[in-house]
């Protein structure tokens, strides 16, 4: 493999960046968050990019807000997977977080296991978790409804609380938790 360089993210790379968040996206329980664009962030932002000499591998993309920093996107295509680039990535971005005196860093995942197993050795800690809940159109029943003139719902997403895990995965196909990671940035 070409060697790999972290560098700020460039509108010219809005294709490739869709391209490696879509490919990495699709072999995790986030398969079918697909966005046709890139995000804008109306915050200041860190956008980072992992690239070899032919095209974006990974990709990392923050937000910082009143006080605190979310990651948004961390993705690496999957042929480059367990390579570090995450990592690199994540480790680029920490110096100007810190510079900025922001106290935490957090992130939200589902329940694959190399994204939780990633966010822990890298400092990260479990805070909060909750449920989401996809219902589709053959599970639906009498509490399916929409509001106004829509008509009954194909699918739904939705979040519940996480005591009522057992009761929903009796009833639904898919309900995964999302839990939130937070590494401390205080120093």
């Amino acid at each position: 493999m070409p060697p790999v360089h972290v560098r700020p993210y460039d509108d010219a790379d809005a294709p490739n960046w869709l391209r490696c968040r879509l490919l990495s996206f699709f072999t995790t329980q986030y398969y079918d968050d697909v966005v046709t664009r890139r995000p804008r962030y109306d915050e200041p932002s860190i956008q980072l990019v992992a690239a070899d000499c032919a095209e974006i591998v990974g990709i990392l993309d923050v937000s910082i807000g009143a006080g605190a920093a979310t990651i948004e996107t961390v993705a690496v295509l999957p042929e480059h997977s367990r390579a570090g680039i995450a990592t690199r990535l994540l480790h680029a971005a920490l110096p100007e977080l810190e510079q900025r005196e922001l106290p935490t860093l957090d992130a939200w995942t589902r329940e694959d296991p190399a994204a939780n197993a990633w966010y822990r050795r890298n400092g990260f800690r479990e805070e909060h978790r909750y449920l989401h809940v996809y219902q589709d159109w053959d599970e639906r029943d009498a509490e399916s409804t929409a509001h106004g003139d829509l008509g009954t719902p194909v699918r739904v997403f939705a979040h519940a609380p996480i005591e009522r895990e057992a009761q929903l995965r009796a009833r639904f196909r898919r309900v995964h938790v999302c839990r939130q990671y937070v590494l401390s940035l205080a120093r």
